[in-house]
């Protein structure tokens, strides 16, 4: 497989060992059940059988029929609400006494014979104190003239009979006590023996309504003293006659919160809860979730355990259908069990989240973060695998009875398929701003369409591309956040981390460039060369830089050793013999591994190191250690550099431009012509050798890297005009004075 990704430029994984039959598929099968599994436990109902539910508003796309008869129970608030209301309108009821008019009378009489004999025995001059004592003690309080008014025998009679005659007129029609009619509004029930009668609470009388009416008989109607003393004797005896009864009152509220019927809806077998192209309401989405539950509360035995079976199977469908398209088109991930672990744990995370928000009502499918897992695939591997994620996520959530029947299909595929298109090569922070906003585009046009469609408001309208927007920020926050953690388990470097490791203010490139400056020279104008040459043949030319930069960090060991290192010609390979000299070149990529993992350099740019070499020969020194007659050297292993040949097109690209800059270096008059000979040649040579012969390179990708190395040396080796030398211009007869 081609090991570049074009697309994303992100560099892909490396397969595990190769494996095959159960050792190969075994992992994988087991890891498509684990998640499926899980899939279940977090929607634990079997999606493939189960009721549907459609949202408030919108159109039912199949028949609903109810299988069999059930209820659909009202809320515990609403059931609490209409009982309270009904409560309310229980009439209080009042009990009649008729003995508290016995009482009333008895209490008179018996008050004024304890005046009068407290009077007659206390003698002329202590008879208002006598009959102030007296009153006293029935708990009836005198001032001293009530005391001499009522020490007069005439004048007890005359209070008394009137009194009397006050009580004996209305209380029989019932008299309220103070205050007890102060929360009764409308009628209230008024008790009789086994009688019972509604009256108007205004029309009760009340101690107030008693003394305005006993004016009327007042005994002594020009004495203020006998007038008070009326109104006192009526108001201190009286005993109402209609009393309140709290117990009865709430006997008869419990009666009417009980009358009220639990269940809002009774559904019939056979009867319709919605038909196809109808509008779902209120009632009918009551009654799907209703029957929805009374499914799931019927099912149990050998029964219950295939539909678990089922369901498990379900989701374990759909995810085959992922690792089969894996398998097709990128067998090279298939065959990485640490990708297959992270599509795992990004599915997984999106199940959760979507999980969760299922527990909102109403249920909103805008807020599972389908775009998280495909800005991850997209920025790891390619579109077309983010695609397809995007689309089976969308497929698994959509089929959740939870989210049956909801927009979440359409809205998770379009917000998906946003995510996974707008994610191209990210070099700038700022990037993630236009993946936002295109996204939460996406949402907004899902929400216009379904708007339009099922006649939602201008507000629906707005909530739902509102709620699309969040999703879109918190899944490209999200996944930038777990970018890292995913690199680092896939093995995958993406753009961004190869633009950070492209500083050349890092601490391994600046000891390239200060304790070999000719090496460090020498790696940049590779760079230009690979990164053009990448970018003609559609590779990832910024791998290709930042793999180049660091393809020779093994010579900062020895630099001296190193021709582009060596001033004033001394060359300490003059006083070694050719196989030291060659090991000393040798080790220099064994070394550059060496300071990688000290560095933690990615894989993917680490590769350069051995492979820009590939398994080529040290012929300089090869050379120089045969003897006179051509004999081979004694140990020729020593003179091979140790490989791997390069695997990716952009370490053969490469390993072309050391040999290509090295050798037009050497070229005194480097002409284009010249310089396309020696492109040409060392091309071939690289052929001839077999270092390419694993790389994933077409004669014609050859042919463009050829031309862009010509026009890239013919640039950086234009010719200049002679400044004249009188001006101070250099010339190319240019001689120091």
């Amino acid at each position: 497989m081609d090991a570049r990704i074009r697309h994303s430029g992100a560099v892909t994984v490396a397969p595990d060992t190769e494996q095959t039959g159960f050792a190969l598929q075994g992992p994988r099968v087991a890891l498509l059940i684990a998640v499926a599994l899980i899939t279940y436990l977090l929607f634990p109902t079997s999606a493939a059988v189960d009721s549907p539910i459609f949202e408030i508003g919108s159109v039912a796309t199949q028949n609903v029929i109810a299988p069999f008869g059930f209820t659909v129970p009202k809320s515990m608030a609403d059931l609490h609400e209409e009982r309270e209301q009904l409560a309310r309108t229980a009439k209080p009821i009042f009990v009649y006494s008729a003995a508290a008019l016995d009482s009333s009378q008895a209490q008179l009489s018996t008050l004024m014979r304890s005046i009068a004999a407290a009077v007659d025995s206390a003698g002329k001059k202590n008879e208002v104190t006598a009959a102030v004592s007296a009153a006293m003690a029935h708990g009836l309080a005198l001032t001293p003239v009530e005391g001499a008014y009522l020490a007069r025998s005439d004048h007890r009679r005359a209070l008394q009979d009137a009194v009397h005659r006050a009580y004996a007129r209305w209380l029989p029609e019932g008299i309220a006590p103070s205050g007890a009619l102060d929360d009764v509004q409308g009628e209230l029930l008024i008790r009789r023996g086994t009688e019972e009668r509604n009256v108007l609470a205004d029309s009760v009388l009340t101690l107030g309504t008693l003394l305005r009416r006993a004016r009327a008989l007042e005994p002594d109607p020009n004495s203020s003293v006998a007038d008070g003393l009326y109104l006192k004797l009526i108001a201190g005896l009286l005993h109402p006659t209609i009393l309140p009864d709290p117990a009865a009152t709430e006997q008869r509220r419990a009666v009417l919160r009980s009358s009220v019927d639990v269940n809002r809806y009774i559904v019939r077998a056979g009867e319709k809860i919605v038909g196809e192209h109808e509008v779902v309401g209120r009632a009918e989405f009551d009654k799907m979730r209703a029957l929805h539950d009374a499914m799931q509360s019927t099912i149990g035995g050998d029964h219950g355990v295939r539909r678990v079976l089922g369901g498990i199977a379900y989701n374990a469908l759909v995810l085959a259908i992922f690792g089969i398209a894996v398998l097709v088109f990128r067998p090279a991930i298939y065959r990485s069990m640490r990708a297959l672990a992270l599509f795992a744990g990004v599915f997984t995370l999106v199940l959760v989240v979507a999980a969760s928000g299922a527990q909102l009502q109403p249920v909103r499918p805008e807020l599972v973060p389908v775009a998280i897992a495909a800005i991850i695939c997209s920025m790891l591997f390619d579109t077309r695998i983010s695609m397809i994620a995007a689309m089976i996520l969308a497929v698994l959530v959509g089929g959740q009875s939870v989210y049956r029947g909801t927009n979440a299909l359409f809205l998770n595929l379009v917000g998906g398929a946003a995510a996974a298109l707008s994610m191209r090569t990210m070099l700038r922070r700022e990037e993630g701003y236009r993946f936002v906003l295109t996204i939460g585009a996406a949402y907004l046009f899902a929400a216009l369409t379904l708007g339009l469609t099922l006649g939602w408001t201008t507000r629906q309208i707005g909530v739902s591309a509102g709620f699309g927007l969040l999703n879109a920020f918190v899944s490209v926050v999200l996944a930038m956040f777990l970018m890292p953690l995913a690199e680092r388990l896939t093995g995958v470097t993406t753009a961004l981390t190869l633009v950070e490791w492209s500083d050349l203010n890092r601490p391994l490139l600046r000891r390239l460039s200060l304790e070999a400056p000719g090496t460090y020279a020498h790696t940049i104008a590779m760079a230009n060369l690979v990164e053009a040459a990448c970018n003609a043949i559609g590779a990832n030319g910024l791998l290709g830089r930042v793999g180049t930069y660091y393809h020779d960090i093994g010579k900062i060991a020895k630099p001296q050793y190193f021709v582009e290192n060596q001033a004033g010609g001394r060359n300490p390979h003059d006083v070694l013999k050719p196989g030291t000299s060659a090991i000393i070149i040798r080790n220099h990529i064994q070394e550059g591994l060496d300071l990688a993992a000290e560095y933690h350099l990615p894989a993917a740019i680490a590769a350069f190191i051995p492979e820009h070499h590939g398994t080529g020969h040290i012929t300089y020194f090869e050379e120089k250690a045969r003897s006179g007659d051509g004999s081979p050297v004694a140990n020729v292993a020593d003179y091979i550099y140790p490989g791997p040949v390069p695997q990716t097109a952009e370490t053969a690209i490469c390993m072309l431009a050391d040999g290509v800059e090295a050798s037009v270096r050497v070229l005194q008059d480097p002409t284009p012509q010249r310089v396309r000979e020696v492109v040409d040649h060392i091309v071939k040579q690289r052929i001839d050798q077999g270092q390419l012969h694993q790389a994933p390179l077409t004669l014609h990708d050859l042919d463009l890297i050829k031309e862009e190395f010509a026009r890239v040396y013919a640039s950086m080796h234009h010719t200049r005009i002679d400044y004249p030398a009188a001006s101070g211009g250099v010339t190319s007869e240019f001689a120091a004075v």
